[in-house]
């Protein structure tokens, strides 16, 4: 999710969801650490739940990083074991992690050691040629022994050389009772499942099978409002947080905030041009922050233009 869950999109989201975790964008170690980085720390403190998300395979480093999230504030630090990218296995982490359990388990017992923040790991099912149903215990029996007590597992295979990120998401088969028998055989781990997760009901119904979380990932991002409004209750028996339009109507004075502190529109937006998929009006509304923010001077007006023209559109015409 580089690039996508930033802190406009994550403070969009916990408009909808009072209680479900929000991860950061992966941030890698070189760039907290030898690039000073710290920037990308920020986040607003209606956020939480919030977890750090990071990137990196040394040890040292990796604590020094977690530290930084930590005295920031964030809630969890996770690492990330799982992203297929280029420019990720171009550093030694991510998925490429998993071919080397030992140095994964070095790197979390390190960050333990620095922080208080839980710190909990997101991995594949595999890489490239490995038997997931020999791997994946063995790299789960490993982490568990240097203190790892929640993990997030994609139940996906990533090949790291052949496929690109986007196939890697969608190309190799899920395998869902893989994960599940990784629950029976340690369930001294909280333990959620990522991929192939599109709706509510989908969430349900892994956690029916007995898996303590599910994570969702671009379905959230690309139709929050289906993900998000009504998560409250039906998942956390908490009373829900807004809706679709409520939280549209709760962004305009952050775009304010935003734009008089030299930001751009379009930064904040860009993240909201899914929230009304499958709805009528949908179509105009992503067209009228898509074209509008383009022009010179727009502003939260325009956003509330928008918003006006797709409740219209949810009223039949009278006969």
């Amino acid at each position: 999710m580089m690039d996508w869950t930033d802190r406009h999109c994550r403070y969009f989201h916990r408009l909808m969801s009072g209680q479900a975790l929000l991860y950061t964008e992966m941030v890698t170690s070189p760039a907290l650490v030898r690039g000073n980085a710290v920037h990308l720390l920020a986040y607003n403190p209606e956020e939480h739940p919030v977890a750090l998300q990071l990137g990196g395979s040394d040890p040292v480093e990796l604590a020094k990083a977690a530290k930084l999230g930590d005295a920031a504030g964030y809630d969890e630090i996770n690492l990330n074991v799982g992203c297929p990218s280029d420019r990720v296995q171009s550093g030694t982490f991510g998925a490429v992690l998993m071919k080397n359990p030992d140095l994964v388990s070095e790197c979390v017992k390190a960050m333990q050691d620095a922080v208080s923040a839980e710190v909990t790991v997101k991995c594949r099912i595999g890489v490239d040629e490995q038997d997931p149903d020999v791997i994946l215990p063995e790299f789960l029996e490993k982490i568990s022994a240097a203190g790892v007590t929640r993990v997030t597992i994609h139940a996906r295979k990533a090949w790291l050389k052949g496929l690109s990120p986007k196939e890697n998401r969608d190309i190799p088969p899920l395998d869902y009772p893989l994960v599940f028998k990784m629950k029976e055989a340690f369930p001294h781990l909280h333990m959620s499942l990522n991929g192939g997760v599109q709706t509510q009901d989908d969430i349900a119904d892994l956690l029916a099978t007995g898996m303590d979380g599910v994570m969702v990932g671009r379905a959230a991002y690309h139709a929050p409002a289906s993900i998000l409004v009504g998560a409250d209750s039906r998942f956390f028996n908490t009373p829900d947080a807004l809706d679709a339009q409520g939280a549209v109507r709760a962004m305009l004075p952050y775009m304010e905030d935003h734009l008089s502190k030299g930001g751009r529109l379009n930064q904040i937006t860009r993240h909201m041009l899914g929230v009304f998929t499958g709805k009528p009006g949908a179509r105009g509304w992503r067209r009228a922050l898509s074209e509008g923010v383009s022009v010179k001077g727009a502003g939260p007006e325009l956003v509330e233009r928008a918003l006006d023209e797709f409740v219209a559109a949810q009223t039949p015409p009278a006969s």
